[in-house]
């Protein structure tokens, strides 16, 4: 592997593939390089979860919170340098509500790695008050194979903190949120848990 971007010795290796609606994990670990937890599509919760990966390893059109979870970027193991992504969010539409947020949580690793690339034109992502490591690559975000079409793009941080959270080098098409907007979005009741599902879970 000789270029940044360049996957073509690794394959996919999905630890978890989530594709039902009203979905949540508690204290859970997944742990893989390449799609290691494919958020395919609904309404989903993570608490203190650990997920590692390097390459787009929280990837689909899932609608979830992480609520307290640690990131590991491994991405190391990509070798030569490379950069690693953790999300590829793929949010289809304007009117999609699948998005995905990183609420009181945390981001570490072994190598650099972007925040998110751009899996589909509308994808949407937000780290919220997370403590981002200096393994954060100063732009944050990649728009991937959207280049120039970055007004589609949701892509945003909110009072994130450590090394990593430097925000003067970061892409100029990062969004800021009204306040309403970041309420909705990082609020798990008017984002994911509008009917109570959680609540009625048995445990």
């Amino acid at each position: 592997m000789t270029r940044r971007g360049d996957w073509s010795s690794f394959k996919p290796a999905p630890a978890l593939q989530v594709t039902s609606d009203k979905v949540s994990f508690y204290q859970c670990a997944f742990i893989s390089v390449q799609d290691t937890l494919t958020d395919f599509q609904g309404r989903h919760y993570f608490e203190s979860c650990y997920i590692e990966g390097a390459a787009d390893f929280i990837w689909g059109g899932g609608q979830s919170i992480y609520q307290g979870c640690k990131i590991n970027a491994s991405t190391d193991i990509l070798g030569g340098g490379l950069a690693g992504y953790i999300t590829a969010q793929g949010r289809e539409s304007a009117a999609d509500t699948s998005g995905y947020v990183f609420n009181q949580g945390s981001v570490v690793g072994t190598g650099p790695v972007y925040l998110g690339r751009a899996y589909r034109q509308y994808s949407r992502v937000v780290f919220y008050k997370t403590d981002l490591s200096n393994v954060v690559v100063p732009k944050g975000w990649d728009s991937w194979r959207y280049a120039g079409q970055e007004g589609t793009i949701t892509y945003a941080e909110y009072q994130c903190t450590g090394p990593g959270a430097d925000m003067s080098k970061r892409v100029k098409w990062e969004k800021t949120l009204s306040g309403e907007e970041l309420q909705r979005l990082t609020d798990v009741n008017t984002f994911i848990n509008q009917d109570g599902w959680l609540q009625k879970q048995p445990f």
